[in-house]
């Protein structure tokens, strides 16, 4: 997937990934993508609660090598 922007928030500890992410939101237009890259394994539930609680879209989620990527379409 091609997203808009990029945010790496590998090697943070909850609750960074979320803040970073939050931060990063502000930056990105409606309806563009935000791919955000964790190896925090508390941000799969907490960053597709935070998207959704955001009024965003979460529109994929991975694992690959203990590396979450997780898509978020600015709502």
């Amino acid at each position: 997937m091609k997203a808009d922007h990029f945010l790496d928030a590998t090697g943070l500890s909850c609750p960074m990934p979320i803040v970073k992410t939050r931060n990063a939101m502000k930056e990105v237009n409606v309806g563009e993508i935000l791919e955000v890259k964790t190896t925090d394994k508390g941000a799969k539930a907490d960053l597709a609660a935070w998207t959704k609680s955001g009024g965003h879209e979460l529109l994929e989620q991975t694992e690959s090598d203990n590396v979450f990527t997780f898509f978020i379409k600015k709502g």
